[in-house]
């Protein structure tokens, strides 16, 4: 059944129907084909893939984001940045890169960065003199970060997936790898700025307007630290913590900015419903899909097949990045989760593999493939946003690629920058 199934899958894929209904067509019929369950069980699977109550933090999260969003936010948060980084050589460029950083840890989603604060930056740096291609490259690729540094929809969901690690790990782990790719970004930033010439026309702001600039951005910068340090101190388990950030979001909003209107809070709430509609059918499917996958004992079969090969730690996870960095450009990260997570964690379990490593190294490679093209999601939005070609925007991707790259060979061959903010703040 599992073969009929994947050989409906990938033409359905290549004919560009959505990852959703892809899954599911090829559930239904791989049972059908089969004949061994009625079809009801396809029924059954998929709602049970979002009958799971640390999955409600994903509606509340994404309401967080919009709340957030919905005041003055993304202004605030670009004046802080670029008070710091805007006056120097290729300023605007690392605006771009710390705002979006800042921006994550709020989000949790790159298509939100990208749409949102990127295209409010794309504008600014096309304005300023740099190539339009190339500030919808960096912002593509700065996207990234969002669901690598908390919190993160694709975190709740490997959670999920796989029960030897907590999604308050997850958190902290992904902080240090979500600040190595800012950093890369900024370094490829420094060289092409210095080689094209792009030069900043502004000053470093008065040691006032910096200050009143930093107090404004603080109630935003706090809501990561709110999260993580109220899991750490046992308040409350991250679905309670996405209700929390909701009231703080909806605080931030009237009280401290006094932006967020209540008018806006119909609007707010139907694009929340839409954006939470979109990935519980993606859990929903992705489920069925994985269902089938476990009744045919693909996962144990695979993990036998690979430990008989007595591969390595690092060999083997070698070889799983070059199937990540691949299946990813296909499929997008969060059915990427659901489907090759509970195949591939039996297999590095079984050599010895930190948990929390494997998840971060999955975890940036599936997001990876958003700004791979032919499929990558991010890359169509950022076009749009940006109205360029596609061809232009992914010419000016390649240094960047090369970038992150180098970032996911730090985080292959040296796991403590995944696990030793989560072993220092007690999550493991």
């Amino acid at each position: 059944m599992s073969l009929v199934m994947l050989a409906c899958v990938v033409p359905l894929l290549a004919l560009g129907v959505p990852v959703a209904f892809s899954l599911g067509m090829a559930s239904c019929i791989a049972v059908l084909a089969v004949g061994s369950f009625p079809m009801i069980v396809i029924l059954k699977e998929t709602f049970t893939g979002i009958d799971s109550f640390p999955l409600m933090a994903v509606p509340f999260f994404i309401l967080a984001a919009e709340l957030m969003s919905g005041g003055s936010l993304t202004l605030v948060l670009l004046r802080f940045a670029g008070q710091f980084v805007g006056h120097k050589r290729g300023g605007l460029g690392y605006t771009n890169v710390v705002s979006m950083t800042f921006f994550s840890g709020i989000s949790g989603s790159a298509l939100a960065d990208a749409a949102g604060p990127g295209s409010m930056l794309i504008k600014m740096m096309d304005n300023a003199g740099y190539g339009r291609a190339y500030a919808g490259a960096l912002t593509a690729a700065t996207a990234i970060v969002g669901p690598i540094i908390p919190p993160s929809i694709i975190m709740i969901i490997y959670g999920l997936q796989d029960e030897r690690v907590s999604i308050a790990a997850l958190f902290a782990a992904g902080l240090v790898p979500g600040l190595l790719i800012a950093v890369a970004m900024c370094t490829v930033n420094f060289f092409i700025s210095k080689k094209r010439n792009y030069r900043s026309s502004g000053s470093l702001p008065p040691l006032a307007e910096i200050l009143m600039n930093t107090w404004k951005a603080i109630p935003a910068l706090l809501l990561p630290v709110l999260i993580l340090g109220g899991m750490r101190a046992g308040w409350f388990t991250p679905t309670e913590a996405s209700v929390v950030a909701v009231f703080y979001a909806l605080l931030c909003g009237k009280l401290v900015y006094r932006t967020l209107e209540l008018k806006a809070l119909p609007g707010i709430l139907v694009r929340s419903a839409l954006l939470t509609a979109s990935v519980l059918i993606i859990i929903g499917f992705s489920g069925a899909f994985a269902w089938i996958l476990t009744i045919e004992r693909v996962p144990h079969t695979v993990a036998e097949m690979v430990v008989q090969w007595n591969l390595s730690p690092i060999a083997l996870l070698i070889a799983i990045n070059i199937f990540l960095l691949l299946f990813g450009i296909f499929i997008e990260p969060l059915p990427g989760v659901m489907v090759l997570v509970p195949i591939l964690a039996p297999v590095t379990a079984a050599v010895g593999i930190d948990p929390i490593h494997f998840a971060m190294i999955v975890i940036f490679n599936l997001t990876l493939g958003m700004i791979t093209p032919p499929v990558g999601g991010l890359l169509f939005v950022t076009s749009n946003v940006a109205k360029i070609p596609l061809s232009d925007l992914v010419r000016e991707l390649k240094p960047f690629l090369l970038a992150h790259g180098v970032v996911l060979l730090l985080l292959t061959f040296v796991p403590a920058f995944s696990t030793w903010l989560p072993r220092a703040m007690g999550f493991t």
